[in-house]
């Protein structure tokens, strides 16, 4: 919600000026404006919002000849046009056609001596945090009344006419939202950089949003190759490649703290859209960065500024303060979000004119004060494996504890939000229904101490028809450190009744460790391939499943346990006894014993690895609050005969890896390697069969069915086994487009490419079907959301396993994507 806020005008006797090119009348982005003595600098499009009263004050840019405006009495907006002079630049000579691209270099070759985390052993420092909602009183001045209508039973929420966005009962005399943290980071060169979250408050909950205390709202350093700003990653001005990417211009020398500054300005090269651009103080003798000001201008606009504090003794500027606004940008549709339209002024036509609304006049402010700082004194990180943890106590620190910390006391808009949004998110229960939300959408109702799993009460597929059960486990009402889950389900093609009951103790609360067993009867699609550290995703339907119709009984007992021991780690150790029974024609040849039914005992070790995601460690457990690839999956399963009664000796090993990368004008390209190995005696309800997706029928038409993920389309169920294969997938999304009115694409460009082999080919009889040594190819696209949700996908096969009939190499698929918000 907070992507939808702006910045609204400010206090009555507020001026704003705005600076131009007196030749062409381009604006001069951050051009330096003087008052009192004291330098403002101006936003990238040259204007400034001016609080300060004063008689006059002095507009300056390099090149450009200065002016005294002197302030009239109620004229509230100043456009000053410079006039362009020989560029002089003002205690400095420096021989190189661009000065400032001098500057930047040495900057760039002395980062290493300039960044705290490369030129000092440890630090460590304490932080207090403040971000509001807000509104100026006098810019809301009879919108936010009429977000209620009075009647004789009292006062009555309604909606607004106009809105872009549902404001729920917020009054004009305190913030829209507030929430304050305390934090110490700690760092050392060996362990790197942690933060400790001592203290939390969020208006209008007890607990927390624990994700939106990870969310990545600013970059830590001015130094590295990204900066983020709200959960974005953009190019840095001072990467190694910067020079390559980023035009640079001196606008002006000042002091700060009696040290001065060269005042350098920063714009993309190419393709300003989405980009990044700013402003760099950047010391003239250790060319360290004193302050930076970064901004991005779309949908929202956003300023980030780093203000630094030079350290005598280190010779080194060290951060002090940070603060970011956030207000609504430009865009060339209106969103639609919770069922809300949101209006956006557009860029293409800034003549355009529309009638303001709430959303024009509420912003979003951040500032983080830094104290307490230490420099090259042992420190000890502890649980290094998260980046960020909350302490037991953090949500529950009194008003004493807060106060020591704050700057300044709240006012009397701070307390009020406080009191007025605890009350009634109490009164609405807003915090049980965020609490049930996220359950929900991890595929869980709660109801008292049992959580209901949604994923067992209906589904369907050729084998079994319609799979209607129940299911749940128990939640943290019953008991924090054991738990209670089972399952039921009955299917109406098959009518056999399948169940599943097991228990678990938790024996580690920072690494949510368990320890359990369970018992299941249950059937499972043959050849799947499955991590068992892969999470059950929630999904309103499972497009897959519904054409599968070969699947092979297992009654397994199995005892495991589950951990988050190792760093950036989840594993799954499990020991596991089954009786398998193939529910289609199939016998397996087993040195000359033929079996239909047999035992299998298997140990396996499954790991998921996300070494470039980093974690939060919340009092109700651990979060990946940034989310990098790539993303490693590893598994291996060993099956012993003679141990439990297991009939075969078989291993198998199994590889997964992802990667995403996401670009600023909203295009994302995306690949899956995934390969797996088996060895010995392995029947076939445990080989692979690549996850195909297409239904063995005539005809492009009869063969329509849902789209899978990352599934064949254009391969036939049964049609490929192997003991040993590989598959590659290339996924690349194009920008969402409109085509006309309510239709619109987002095209995806997909690839796919299978190889495999199969070992002791003769030893399965009964089901009919090829192996992949030639390579198996297939290419298509994937057009989701063209309407209501409804999107088509198409695929052709093509390579050594192309089909002599034209037709049964193309695969015409429906897609559906269900937006709950």
């Amino acid at each position: 919600m907070l992507l939808l806020f702006t910045l609204g005008t400010v206090a009555q006797n507020a001026i704003t000026i705005t600076v131009k090119d007196a030749g062409d009348n381009s604006s001069l982005p951050f051009a330096t404006i003087a008052v009192n003595n004291k330098n403002f600098i101006a936003d990238g499009d040259g204007k400034l919002v001016l609080q300060q009263q004063t008689a006059f004050f002095m507009v300056g840019y390099t090149g450009y000849k200065p002016q005294k405006i002197n302030v009239q009495p109620g004229v509230k907006f100043y456009r000053v046009a410079l006039v362009p002079k020989p560029e002089v630049l003002k205690e400095m000579v420096i021989n190189a056609s661009n000065p400032a691209h001098d500057i930047i270099s040495k900057t760039i070759k002395r980062k290493q001596g300039n960044d705290p985390q490369t030129r000092l052993e440890s630090f460590k420092y304490k932080t207090y945090d403040r971000l509001v909602v807000t509104a100026n009183p006098d810019s809301l001045s009879g919108k936010l009344d009429s977000v209620f209508a009075y009647e004789k039973v009292g006062r009555r929420f309604m909606k607004l006419d106009s809105t872009a966005f549902k404001f729920k009962k917020i009054l004009s005399k305190q913030h829209l939202y507030q929430t304050e943290k305390v934090s110490e980071f700690k760092y050392n060169k060996e362990q790197g950089l942690k933060e400790e979250v001592l203290a939390t408050r969020m208006a209008g909950f007890k607990q927390p949003l624990y994700e939106f205390i990870g969310l990545k709202l600013q970059s830590y350093s001015v130094y590295t190759d990204k900066v983020e700003l709200f959960e974005t990653r953009y190019a840095g001005p001072l990467a190694d490649d910067a020079l390559q990417r980023y035009n640079y211009k001196i606008l002006d020398t000042v002091s700060l703290e009696n040290r001065q500054a060269y005042v350098i300005y920063f714009s993309p090269r190419r393709n300003k859209k989405n980009k990044l651009s700013g402003v760099l103080y950047i010391d003239t003798a250790n060319y360290g960065v004193a302050q930076a000001v970064f901004k991005v201008k779309n949908v929202m606009n956003i300023t980030s500024t780093h203000y630094f504090t030079y350290q005598d003794s280190l010779n080194l500027w060290f951060p002090d303060r940070k603060t970011l606004n956030i207000v609504k940008g430009t865009n060339k549709a209106d969103i639609k979000i919770l069922g809300e339209i949101i209006k956006f002024d557009t860029a293409e036509n800034p003549e355009v004119q529309r009638e303001k609304e709430p959303t024009d006049y509420v912003y979003v402010y951040s500032e983080s004060n830094n104290f307490d700082k230490e420099y090259n004194i042992p420190v000890s990180i502890q649980r290094t494996s998260v980046a960020i943890e909350i302490k037991e106590n953090a949500i529950n620190r009194p008003e004493e504890y807060w106060n020591r910390f704050r700057r300044d006391s709240l006012d009397v808009r701070s307390i009020k939000t406080y009191a007025t949004l605890d009350s009634l998110v109490a009164k609405d229960n807003w915090e049980k229904i965020i609490q049930l939300g996220r359950r929900v959408l991890n595929g869980y109702v709660p109801v008292g101490p049992i959580d209901l799993d949604l994923r067992s009460i209906v589904k369907y597929n050729n084998y079994e028809g319609f799979r209607l059960g129940i299911g749940g486990i128990t939640n943290d009402r019953l008991s924090e450190i054991f738990r209670i889950s089972a399952y039921g389900a009955y299917g109406t093609k098959d009518g056999q009744f399948k169940y599943s009951l097991g228990a678990a103790v938790r024996v580690g609360k920072f690494s949510n460790s368990w320890i359990g067993g369970s018992y299941t009867d249950d059937v499972k699609e043959i050849g799947s391939t499955s991590f068992a550290t892969d999470k059950r995703v929630f999904k309103i339907y499972d497009p897959r499943p519904i054409n599968v119709s070969t699947f092979y009984n297992h009654q397994s007992w199995q005892g495991y346990i589950e951990t988050k021991l190792f760093p950036k780690t989840e594993s799954m150790w499990q020991l596991t006894r089954s009786r398998i029974e193939p529910k289609f024609d199939y016998t397996y040849n087993h040195s000359g014993h033929l079996y239909n039914v047999f035992d299998i005992t298997t140990a396996s070790v499954a790991i998921q690895w996300n070494p470039f995601s980093n974690f939060m460690q919340t009092p109700n457990g651990r979060i990946e609050i940034e989310k990098r690839f790539p993303k490693f999956a590893f598994q291996y399963t060993q099956s012993v005969a003679g141990v439990l009664g297991s009939d075969f000796n078989f291993a198998k090993v199994d590889f997964r890896t992802e990667y995403e990368q996401k670009y600023l004008n909203g295009q994302k390209t995306a690949f899956l390697f995934q390969t797996g190995l088996a060895m010995g005696n392995v029947p076939l309800t445990h080989l692979y069969s690549t996850s195909p997706n297409n239904l063995d029928k005539n005809g492009v038409i009869a063969r329509i069915t849902f789209a899978g993920k990352n599934s064949f389309e254009t391969m036939y169920f049964n049609e490929f086994f192997s003991s040993r294969y590989l598959m590659v997938q290339a996924k690349h999304g194009f920008k969402r487009f409109t085509i006309f009115r309510s239709i619109k694409l987002s095209p995806v460009l997909v690839s796919r490419f299978a190889w495999g082999a199969m070992d002791n080919l003769d030893d399965h009889t009964g089901l009919q079907y090829n192996t992949l040594e030639k390579g198996y190819y297939e290419s298509g696209f994937e057009f989701n959301e063209i309407f209501k949700g409804l999107g088509l996908t198409a695929f052709y096969r093509y390579g050594p396993y192309h089909l002599p009939q034209f037709d049964r190499n193309i695969s015409v698929k429906l897609s559906y994507v269900l937006k709950l918000f």
